[in-house]
């Protein structure tokens, strides 16, 4: 054989797909070497045969795991895959609706709005507020994470990579930190409150290191919302769908948002994104106002049915709690850097700040079969994105995969 012939035949089908990756498709998309083949539960396949433990689903969209709203799906595709709603309702864009409002998080009637993304969400979010409230401005907080549109990364508190160079950004937005001193300072240095419509908070802040509010924080807030007549934005678009044990992290508060945006696992895969809120506050835009040509896609809609009626159950939330005591005490027993969340949302902040070590323990990870994820504002922060729905010897041999990359990393 000749030496070109061996070489070919030594190129694994991943290294193909790496090459032709970077032949034709954007640099700006940030990406692993992993390839895909297939995935099912806690578990994925790359294109060379190789098993990995996932500790990332796709980026906090398996909460409840690879394939578990398959069946519905595949009923849903034999009828149709496209209508938009605007053209021709359908019954499972209804029935969502009708879940999301028997599991807000309070007493109001609500309606909902069903979109794509967690970014499209959150716009909507704030153009109710805006029409509800006849105000403009939009106070977002330090560490937030809202999404990569114009308006989203304005209240997106992170310079590189998500913002830098895509400026100007929607005016009328305003930061504070997370305190309620520092927003009744905004209100004497920035804003007055009476033009301010809404603020958007996440209750346990994701791409920004997995903070959880301070207990007292988002009741405060609230409290100080209803004095100006501002309203209180929830973005569960990661921290939702039973992430933190709770279908939404802001029961652990005990408050009720004006709205609610959810997005991510709501969809078990699919792109499903939604606002929820009390009824006269989207009402309040008249019909046409609100919408989108794939927006609650039925197949979509199908499969948040089935994810809905799953994390609803006490059967599930009390196996979100026993995973998060266990994730806690493994991660605390690295003596590694602070760990924090709230419930099964946990992650492990390293005392560097800077990305380097971080980025040692997810590669370390990946070659040892175990798919980790960093975040945070220095990219110091390991996080845990496991499907909830992982058996007990998956758990086990994953968390020791990822003692054993952090041994890695700090070896090398």
């Amino acid at each position: 054989m000749s030496p070109e012939g061996s070489a070919v035949a030594t190129t694994t089908r991943s290294a193909e797909v790496i090459a032709e990756r970077e032949r034709y498709v954007a640099r700006g998309v940030a990406t692993t070497p992993l390839v895909v083949a297939r995935a099912d539960g806690a578990r994925v396949w790359d294109v060379d045969g190789r098993e990995y433990v996932d500790f990332a689903g796709g980026l906090g969209c398996q909460n409840t795991g690879h394939g578990f709203a398959a069946a519905a799906i595949h009923e849903q595709v034999d009828r149709y895959l496209h209508q938009c709603f605007m053209v021709g309702m359908y019954e499972p864009y209804v029935e969502v609706c009708k879940l999301l409002d028997e599991l807000w998080p309070g007493t109001s009637e609500t309606r909902s709005l069903l979109l794509s993304s967690g970014a499209e969400a959150i716009e909507n979010a704030v153009k109710i507020a805006r029409v509800a409230t006849g105000r403009s401005g939009v106070i977002a907080f330090d560490h937030a994470f809202h999404g990569r549109t114009n308006l989203t990364m304005a209240l997106t508190a992170k310079v590189a990579p998500y913002k830098d160079g895509f400026g100007p950004f929607t005016p009328d937005v305003y930061r504070a930190a997370l305190s309620i001193d520092d927003v009744r300072r905004l209100f004497k240095q920035d804003v007055n409150p009476e033009q301010v419509a809404c603020v958007v908070l996440e209750p346990v802040q994701g791409e920004g290191g997995f903070i959880p509010m301070a207990p007292e924080f988002p009741r405060e807030l609230k409290e100080l919302c209803e004095q100006y007549g501002i309203l209180y934005v929830d973005d569960e678009v990661q921290s939702g769908v039973g992430r933190t044990g709770a279908v939404w992290a802001i029961e652990h508060y005990e408050i009720e948002p004006d709205l609610l945006a959810s997005g991510k696992s709501l969809g078990g895969g699919l792109p499903l994104a939604a606002v929820t809120g009390k009824a006269e506050l989207v009402d309040a835009v008249p019909p046409g106002g609100l919408g989108g040509t794939f927006g609650g896609n039925p197949l979509a809609c199908a499969a948040a049915v089935a994810v809905l009626n799953h994390v609803r159950t006490l059967e599930f939330r009390a196996r979100a709690e026993e995973l998060g005591r266990r994730i806690r005490a493994r991660l605390e027993g690295l003596n590694a850097g602070e760990v924090r969340g709230l419930g099964p949302m946990l992650a492990l902040e390293l005392p560097e700040q800077t990305p380097e070590r971080a980025s040692r323990v997810t590669a370390a990870a990946r070659e040892r079969g175990l798919l980790l994820l960093s975040c945070g504002m220095y990219g110091n922060v390991i996080r845990i994105l496991v499907p909830l729905t992982i058996d007990d010897e998956l758990l086990e041999r994953a968390l020791g995969l990822l003692e054993d990359a952090v041994g890695d990393a700090d070896a090398g």
